[in-house]
């Protein structure tokens, strides 16, 4: 009996929780006028450069960013090139219910490709566009443009290429100066759509620029609000501008109807993809992809001189951290491999982060020394398509073992 009423109060806890996470999204769909009205004519996020701490994006904009983003990688490797960068305009509003957060509701592409974002600015047609935009929505929409969102799809790399650029923060900059002192703070949103379609999951981050005359005060600190001590490994991972911005918390929302039908759907047919599907191979692009990352990774190894001079065959003597020669880095092993972000020869490479200026010679060099080296960075390359392959290996094995087992079954 006892364990009976524990399991009915367990079960009664997990329902009243989902019954107040479906009552909070569905009050993401609906806000009073009147405390919007007053929060954006308190503007409280002017006196405080990190004021907001999150962002909530309904599944219809997610979706319409990741169709838009990846409609340029598309478009651009048709044409026989590399992705095309896009861009597009963010539709929402401050939540009077909890200030601190941003609500993305909708969003709308603007007709901007490659290299054209970063003139944004100054480019009159696409401004005369926004203009026509945003008049047309004042007629059906209460919310206002409040942020805008671009594309970096550059290869995919150990670390997400998310992050801003300085073309980008300072476009950020303009808009927040424009917009938030009237009551609509700014917010930007980077999605990485060729990491998206490689791991089958929206790879997004949004973020908002300090005021230049905004000094942190913990060095070192990371838009994601990390210390990280070593000048390389921030560059790569967050640009040459990673003190000039931070990141805000990203969370999706979705009504009490939606989640109901989605639901009926991953209970009725979603199953059978999720058993269906190789996790490598979910898509056409990352099966096209896949390739030419092993190939990638094959010739930076295949291209790294140990420092001994005994070529290519001495590589697993510096993977195992150096103790039969060869330069792993400080103490060796991968573990200690910094971090890299490859470029794209094509449309944004300047929004690639920055490297210093030193550089690994055949024989090893400051880098290697430094645990960020070529071979280090390949590596970790290696590891992250290893560690994909297993995980769909680990998948199929569990399928055939599962319907193995179905079938023995009398």
């Amino acid at each position: 009996m006892a364990e009976s009423s524990t399991n009915e109060g367990a079960s009664s806890s997990s329902t009243n929780n989902n019954t107040a996470v479906v009552a909070a999204a569905d009050a993401r769909y609906t806000f009073d006028e009147a405390k919007l009205d007053e929060l954006r004519k308190s503007c409280p996020w002017k006196d405080d450069p990190r004021y907001f701490k999150g962002v909530a994006v309904s599944p219809s904009a997610v979706m319409k960013m990741m169709t838009h983003c990846h409609s340029g990688v598309e478009k651009g490797v048709k044409k026989g090139g590399n992705p095309i960068e896009v861009m597009g305009l963010l539709l929402g509003r401050p939540d009077p219910t909890t200030p601190q957060t941003l609500i993305v509701t909708d969003v709308f592409p603007l007709p901007i490709e490659g290299f054209e974002t970063r003139v944004i600015a100054d480019d009159s047609d696409v401004i005369n566009h926004m203009i026509a935009l945003g008049e047309s929505l004042e007629n059906t929409r209460k919310e206002k443009f409040m942020g805008w969102y671009h594309s970096h799809p550059f290869d995919v790399g150990l670390h997400s290429h998310c992050f801003l650029s300085q073309t980008d923060i300072s476009t950020q900059l303009q808009w927040q100066r424009a917009e938030d002192p009237h009551g609509n703070p700014f917010l930007a949103i980077v999605v990485d759509p060729l990491r998206s379609l490689a791991k089958g999951v929206p790879e997004l981050k949004a973020f908002r620029a300090y005021p230049p005359e905004y000094t942190n005060p913990t060095p070192n600190q990371c838009p994601n609000f990390e210390i990280i001590h070593e000048e390389q490994a921030r560059l790569e991972q967050w640009g040459s501008c990673w003190s000039s911005y931070y990141e805000l918390d990203v969370e999706y929302f979705m009504s009490g109807g939606a989640r109901n039908v989605l639901s009926t759907l991953t209970q009725n047919f979603l199953w059978m993809r999720t058993l269906g599907s190789t996790p490598m191979c979910g898509t056409e692009e990352a099966r096209e992809r896949y390739p030419d990352r092993v190939g990638k990774a094959a010739e930076r190894i295949r291209k790294y001189q140990p420092a001994n001079g005994g070529g290519a065959g001495d590589v697993p003597s510096a993977l195992m951290g150096g103790s039969r020669g060869g330069g792993g880095g400080r103490g060796g092993g991968v573990s200690s491999a910094g971090s890299t972000v490859p470029k794209s020869g094509g449309v944004g490479r300047d929004k690639s982060p920055n490297k210093p200026s030193s550089t690994t010679t055949p024989g090893g060099g400051k880098d290697d020394e430094d645990g960020g080296g070529e071979l280090g960075k390949s590596c970790q390359a290696v590891i992250e398509i290893a560690t994909e392959k297993l995980v769909g290996n680990i998948v199929q094995i569990s399928k055939r073992e599962l319907f193995s087992q179905q079938q023995q079954q009398p």
